[in-house]
């Protein structure tokens, strides 16, 4: 039984002895102490301060006082207004720790099979160019919530919606067309998603030069934008791709194949997968079938243009295009079609979007929409609603190619854990190949916990600079610590020292607050679940690593001559390093055993 367990038993049998209450332990609530004050675990008696018709502050003395008498595990208590400190006995921690070290899945909920089914989408590219900085964030956050829900205990499908088709695709086709020359993928020697972002950067510029001339003989910038021939080409392909023209479908059929084996390429080498993935070119006709039902039904209506809307006013909202005068999709209509795919291929109890906070409106249309049209989780459909990630000199733009390629930016995380490792001197005495690994576990762990620390609803800055250093808040670090932690771990196997029979010891108030902190492990997992938050796992982790450095510097491990109390410590190691592993698996991290 958990100390949480052991004291929330306690408190309520306190309640039934002095004021008569029958309350069950599961309703009592505990919260950590502040750091501010004596004690582990807080309790909050105003709940029963109306029963028990005393001060807040009473009722805190009282409570405290029957603990004290008469459970073992209470060694001390103290009062603040209406808050009881509750001090844990030093030798529960033993018993604490020992149950922490038992459990192989310490923190981790095993999902059953009538476990809450959550959908997760994430990453959502499109296939006119690679992916970039701002993708990393959102895959990253997708990847690491949904491993936090499953942790929950929640069965879990991950999902990727491809936007595989519309006017920005037909952008990269014509400029493939015009200036490519037939160039392939091979012939340039570059990864297929580049090529075709190359062109959609063409046609870009090609388009701006169009625009300046048009511009430059009378027209305003729209004027000119509406008479662009690049435009009308780039329409008129989109057309002829929803009317199914062969010679149009497979140029895109190829097109897209050179972009989804660079996808993949760039998905292996973050380590995130998909349980299933959607392409909006074969969603978005289940959309315009589910619109035109609506509009049947009286819940949309027609222009006289021949578009379809939907009257979103009584909500507080405006009007929402969701069929043009031409027949053609738009983004909110190809999103009801993979709802209505996913609702048909899972019982999804629970739908997570994961999408920047530029797109609010959209989630906030989507969710009535598909209330409006019969799907049961609409009202109830999570938009993980995330802010954006900028470079020190600001905003990228992919239109004019100043975006940051995921690629390049992963390749020289790696290059740069290199250099920093080699110089502090921590590959010394490696091989090349184990001096090649740790460098791409230490620049992928850097640059995946420096997008994941932040809270995710914030926007941030990414400096990659700062993400590779082994001091601070930094994944480096954590690796780093995870690293000494084993070798440790290592010398005290070779010297024959266990982690058994620490019975005896009684743990310090550094061993004591270390034990405390590994046992809050489950509860931060389920917060940052709960909250959506693998920040939350980040900085647990971090504040952790911080904790067991401070423990190592000041309590000897292997040149402690009492063995109760060294194996006491070297349970502690053992217990931080399978915790620490833990939560940064959580966030799709790697630790390496040397360093």
């Amino acid at each position: 039984m958990s100390i949480d367990n052991i004291l929330c038993q306690a408190v309520a049998k306190a309640l039934g002895a002095l004021y008569g209450l029958e309350t069950e332990a599961g309703s009592i609530s505990l919260q950590a102490t502040r750091r501010e004050f004596r004690g582990s675990h807080t309790l909050v008696v105003f709940p029963w301060v109306k029963a028990a018709r005393k001060s807040p502050e009473a009722v805190a003395e009282e409570i405290g006082k029957w603990l004290k008498e008469n459970e073992p595990a209470v060694a001390d208590y103290n009062v603040v207004k209406g808050f009881l400190n509750i001090e844990v006995a030093p030798k529960v921690w033993n018993s604490v720790l020992a149950a922490i070290v038992a459990d192989d899945n310490f923190g981790i909920t095993e999902a059953g099979p009538d476990s809450p089914l959550v959908m997760v989408e994430y990453s959502s590219p499109n296939t006119n160019k690679p992916l970039h900085l701002g993708h990393l964030r959102n895959i990253l956050l997708g990847s690491s919530l949904a491993k936090i829900l499953a942790a929950g205990g929640n069965r879990v499908v991950k999902t990727n919606i491809v936007n595989d088709r519309g006017i920005h695709i037909c952008k990269s086709m014509l400029a493939w067309k015009k200036w490519f020359d037939g160039r392939t993928p091979a012939d340039c020697g570059i990864k297929g998603d580049h090529l075709v972002g190359d062109c959609y950067v063409a046609f870009s510029s090609h388009l701006k030069e169009e625009v300046e001339k048009l511009m430059a003989s009378g027209m305003d910038k729209d004027q000119a934008e509406a008479a662009s021939t690049l435009m009308a080409e780039a329409r008129e392909m989109l057309r002829l791709w929803e009317a199914g023209d062969p010679e149009v479908r497979a140029l895109w059929e190829m097109m897209n194949s050179w972009v989804y084996e660079g996808f993949d390429q760039s998905y292996r080498r973050m380590g995130v997968d998909f349980d299933k993935i959607y392409y909006e070119s074969q969603t978005y006709l289940d959309g315009k079938a589910k619109v035109l039902e609506g509009l049947e039904k009286g819940l949309l209506y027609r222009r006289e243009d021949g578009s379809v809307w939907a009257d979103l006013t009584a909500e507080g909202l405006d009007h929402k295009l969701l069929l043009r005068s031409d027949g053609t999709s738009v983004y909110m209509t190809q999103d009801i079609g993979t709802a209505k795919q996913r609702f048909d291929d899972y019982p999804i109890d629970r739908m997570i979007y994961v999408v920047g906070n530029e797109q609010n409106y959209h989630f906030q249309v989507l969710s009535i929409l598909l209330d409006r049209l019969g799907f049961n989780w609409g009202r109830d459909l999570v938009h993980f609603s995330y802010g954006m990630v900028e470079l020190p000199e600001g905003k990228m733009k992919s239109r004019e190619g100043t975006v940051v390629d995921a690629d390049d930016l992963m390749e020289q995380m790696k290059t740069d854990a290199r250099e920093v490792s080699a110089q502090l001197g921590k590959l010394d005495g490696l091989s090349e190949e184990e001096t090649e690994a740790i460098a791409e576990t230490v620049g992928m762990g850097a640059l995946k916990y420096f997008l994941l620390k932040v809270d995710p609803r914030k926007n941030m800055v990414f400096n990659p600079k700062e993400s590779i250093d082994f001091n601070g808040n930094t994944g480096p670090f954590i690796q780093y610590t995870y690293a000494r932690i084993r070798s440790v771990l290592r010398r005290a196997a070779e010297a024959g020292f266990g982690s058994t029979g620490f019975d005896s010891a009684v743990p310090n108030e550094k061993e004591s607050d270390l034990i405390q902190h590994l046992a809050d492990f489950p509860s931060v997992v389920a917060e940052a679940g709960r909250t959506f938050s693998p920040a939350l796992i980040a900085n647990y982790t971090y504040d952790l690593v911080k904790e067991y450095n401070q423990f190592y510097h000041d309590c000897p491990i292997l040149r402690e001559e009492d063995s109760a109390v060294r194996s006491l410590r070297l349970a502690i190691s053992e217990a931080t390093a399978h915790t620490v592993r833990t939560a940064m698996g959580l966030l799709g991290i790697n630790v390496p055993e040397r360093m």
